[in-house]
C-alpha cells in the first residue's frame, strides 16, 4: 500500500427524492491506493450507494468524492447487466472496443475460460454464476486502477467462489489494482483484505487497515463485579451471564491481568459486537499513521 488515496472522501451524504432519510450520511474516510478493502454492513446500510460514488453513478447530495476516472475504474453491481442477445465472445469483443489501448484480452479469456464456458453462448443461456464470470472478465479485461464489487458472488457455489476470488485477488496484486468489495461473507474477506469500511445506518463505523482495526480491539472476560474498572475504556458491547461479563472493549491504558482476561477478536466477532452495538463510538484509523481517532 501506499499513502495516496484511491479514494477520498470528505462530509459524503446522499438523499434520495423517492425516500424518506439519508442513504449516507457525513461519511469521511481515505482508502489507500493498492489496497484490498471490505466494504461491509447489513443491507439497507449504504453500501451499494457508496460503490455508485465512487464509480461515478451517482452524485452527492452533499460533501465529495474524489475516486479515479470512469476509464479507470471497473464496477461489478449486484445486478451484473450484460446484454443477453450477445455470445460470450461478442461480450468480450465490446469490451476491447469499448477500451481501445487498454483492453487486457489475455485476463478477460483467462477469468472466463477457467469456467469452462462456451464463447459461442449466448448470455441469456447462461446461469447466474456463469453471468458473474463474464461480468467480472469485462471489468478484468478493462484493466482498471480501482475496481469496485458490489456482492459480486453471491450466485456462487462456494468452490467456484473460493476459485475466482483467488483468480481476482492475484490479479489484482500482479497489476497493483485497488479493490473495494462488499460481500457478507466476513470469513471471506478476512482472508483477502487489508482495508476495512463498515458501513451501517448511513455512516461509517469502522475505517482502516483490518490488522490495526482488530488489534485497537480486545475480548475482555471478568468478574461481572468488577465492571466499573472498564468506565476509562470504550466498550463496544457487554454481556453477563451470572456473576460473568464479556466485553469487546477498545482499552486505553493496560487492564488488571489478576482481574480480566484478553483476547483479540477475529474480524467477525469484531463486526458483529459492532453492528450489535449501534450506539458505540466510531474508529477511524489512518493508514499513514496508524493513529486511532475516536468519533
Amino acid at each position: 500500500m501506499t499513502d495516496d488515496p484511491v479514494i477520498e472522501a470528505t462530509g459524503l451524504g446522499v438523499r434520495y427524492a423517492r425516500r424518506r432519510g439519508w442513504a449516507l450520511r457525513d461519511c469521511s474516510f481515505r482508502l489507500p491506493a493498492h489496497s484490498v478493502c471490505a466494504l461491509v454492513g447489513p443491507n439497507g446500510a449504504g453500501k451499494s450507494t457508496l460503490l455508485a460514488l465512487a464509480a461515478g453513478l451517482l452524485r452527492p447530495t452533499e460533501g465529495t468524492i474524489g475516486a479515479p476516472p470512469r476509464e479507470e475504474t471497473a464496477y461489478v453491481g449486484q445486478d451484473k447487466p450484460l446484454y443477453p442477445q450477445l455470445t460470450v465472445d461478442e461480450t468480450l469483443r465490446m469490451g476491447r472496443e469499448l477500451n481501445p489501448g487498454r483492453w487486457d484480452a489475455q485476463s478477460a479469456e483467462r477469468i472466463v475460460g477457467e469456467g469452462g464456458l462456451d464463447g459461442s453462448a449466448r448470455i441469456r443461456s447462461l446461469s447466474g454464476g456463469q453471468r458473474t464470470r463474464v461480468a467480472l472478465a469485462l471489468a478484468l479485461g478493462k484493466r482498471p486502477s480501482l475496481l469496485l464489487l458490489d456482492e459480486p458472488m453471491a450466485d456462487l457455489d462456494p468452490l467456484a467462489r473460493h476459485r475466482l476470488m483467488g483468480a481476482l485477488m492475484a490479479d489484482a496484486a500482479d497489476h497493483g489494482t485497488s479493490v473495494v468489495m462488499s460481500s457478507h461473507i466476513v470469513a471471506e474477506l478476512e482472508n483477502v483484505c487489508d482495508h476495512l469500511l463498515l458501513v451501517d445506518g448511513g455512516r461509517i463505523r469502522l475505517s482502516g487497515p483490518v490488522d490495526d482495526i482488530v488489534a485497537a480491539h480486545r475480548l475482555v472476560t471478568g468478574p461481572a463485579a468488577a465492571v466499573d474498572d472498564l468506565a476509562s475504556h470504550t466498550v463496544v458491547e457487554s454481556r453477563t451471564s451470572g456473576r460473568l461479563l464479556t466485553a469487546l472493549a477498545r482499552p486505553h491504558g493496560p487492564l488488571d491481568a489478576g482481574t480480566w482476561q484478553t483476547a483479540h477478536p477475529s474480524l467477525e466477532e469484531l463486526l458483529l459486537a459492532h453492528l450489535r452495538s449501534p450506539g458505540a463510538p466510531a474508529l477511524t484509523i489512518g493508514p499513514r499513521t496508524a493513529e486511532a481517532v475516536r468519533a
